[in-house]
């Protein structure tokens, strides 16, 4: 394998560069709009069993600080923060993914750098730069290490990316560059962890992975600060990271335009609260059910095309698939996600609950749906994420539909209208109309804050 050159080098030099100034208005437009996801999906997901476990866990260890964590009225230490923080934006399902990269690059960046606002002083500009700087990181790895690949040996790219997001967006505010700054990373690389097992028993492990990698980056970066030392060939090194974690890498993909195109504008967003492999079947599938008003009693038989990448994760095994039994299990099951799109017409949160899936109807539903690879998907993967739906009625009709990119794709984007309606229908249980017209303004214009605890502060509990 050719390793790249020095890759570690030449990323130190791009997060320790980077200004406000260097940004494109299409970057800092993104990074708003992801903000404001980021605020309404971490209030709705601290709501979460998963999420109160983590903070519990934190408070016992009375460690007070002055950091909010999201959705509630306590306050803690920076890193912890960002771990409770990260937790809660990915404990729903409904948090972005970059699609070549196959991750979820904002459920680490946004909550590492609310986070050290508490450690330094950092404004709208230096917030937006930061977050920018993370997305590359976190989406440049993913894609080096080929993600169906990375997938295979069991790990999961949001956790082991993610950690040198962390250390990237952590660096940057703390103002470190050239060795220390590598060293970070260096740190970075050695906490770099995240499995993928929580499949087999619908587990909560997943949903703690971003949180974990934003706490290592944070002090991946407090340890270099420090004069730390860590290796400096970290990602392109003979035990570095594209080696160790992927069996066949594509280094050249980490430096490839890099400070031209920022991928923070490469992000999709989930309108669906399931894995992102169930988004575009799920919008064939309602695309049918609306347009040719199919009733759920008249379906014979729904055939899903899933991208082989994502088939045993949302797929198989099929017996598993088609009797899932948490919440977790649910959001990786595409033939729970065509039932419910079937049956109610929509996949959103309120049909994510153990209730919906002990019914009989969604049951007999699920037993209808075959989830089938194809060879004609996989061709555009993981550029494209497409899919395609078949229902087969008992009157002997048969109908299909396919998308090229599924809503929420930047080439199929919600709209900053639709991402405002998404942020109010998820917050509106923990803050009022008052509140959440307050963080769409303050989100609107981020450029502009002073401090970003201001925004912060408006996160929390009412």
């Amino acid at each position: 394998m050719n390793n790249g050159g020095d890759i570690t080098q030449e990323i130190t030099r791009f997060v320790g560069s980077l200004t406000y100034e260097d940004l494109t208005s299409e970057a800092v437009e993104w990074a708003k709009y992801l903000c404001l996801d980021f605020a309404g999906v971490t209030l709705n997901g601290s709501t979460t069993d998963s999420a109160r476990a983590i903070l519990g866990a934190i408070k016992k260890l009375g460690r007070p600080g002055s950091s909010v964590v999201i959705g509630t009225s306590d306050r803690t230490l920076p890193e912890n923060a960002a771990l409770a923080n990260g937790a809660a934006f990915h404990s729903i399902e409904l948090d972005d993914v970059n699609n070549e990269a196959s991750l979820h690059p904002g459920v680490v960046v946004y909550p590492t750098a609310l986070a050290m606002a508490d450690v330094v002083p950092v404004d709208g500009k230096s917030f937006i730069t930061s977050v920018v700087a993370g997305y590359d990181v976190i989406v440049r790895l993913g894609r080096a290490l080929r993600p169906a690949e990375h997938y295979s040996r069991g790990f999961h790219p949001t956790a082991t990316c993610g950690s040198f997001g962390a250390a990237a967006v952590s660096s940057r505010l703390l103002g470190l560059t050239g060795k220390n700054l590598t060293y970070a990373l260096g740190i970075a690389g050695s906490q770099a962890a995240g499995s993928m097992e929580f499949l087999a028993q619908g587990a909560w492990t997943k949903r703690f992975h971003p949180g974990w990698a934003a706490h290592s980056g944070m002090w991946a970066a407090f340890l270099a600060q420090e004069g730390f030392i860590a290796p400096t060939s970290i990602i392109e090194g003979k035990s570095g990271f594209l080696r160790s974690y992927s069996g066949d890498p594509c280094p050249e993909l980490v430096l490839n335009d890099l400070g031209e195109t920022f991928h923070i504008t490469r992000t999709s967003v989930k309108p669906h609260s399931c894995c992102r492999y169930n988004q575009g079947p799920i919008d064939c599938v309602l695309e049918l059910v609306t347009k040719h008003d199919i009733l759920p009693e008249n379906v014979k038989e729904a055939r899903v095309g899933v991208l082989s990448a994502g088939y045993n994760l949302v797929a198989a095994p099929e017996d598993e698939k088609r009797n899932p039994e948490s919440v977790v299990d649910m959001q990786f099951s595409l033939p729970f996600a065509t039932a419910i799109s079937l049956k109610y017409g929509r996949a959103s949160l309120q049909e994510y609950t153990p209730e919906i899936a002990r019914r009989q109807d969604v049951k007999d539903l699920m037993s209808k749906v075959r989830c089938i690879t194809d060879p004609a998907l996989d061709a555009q993967y993981p550029r494209k994420w497409p899919a395609w739906a078949e229902i087969d009625t008992r009157d002997g009709q048969t109908f299909r539909s396919e998308i090229q990119y599924p809503k929420g794709d930047p080439e199929n984007a919600l709209s900053w209208g639709e991402m405002k309606d998404k942020f109010i229908n998820l917050s509106a249980a923990v803050i009022s109309e008052k509140r959440q017209q307050e963080v769409i303004m303050a989100v609107e214009s981020l450029q502009n804050m002073r401090d970003m605890r201001e925004l912060a502060d408006l996160l929390t509990s009412e």
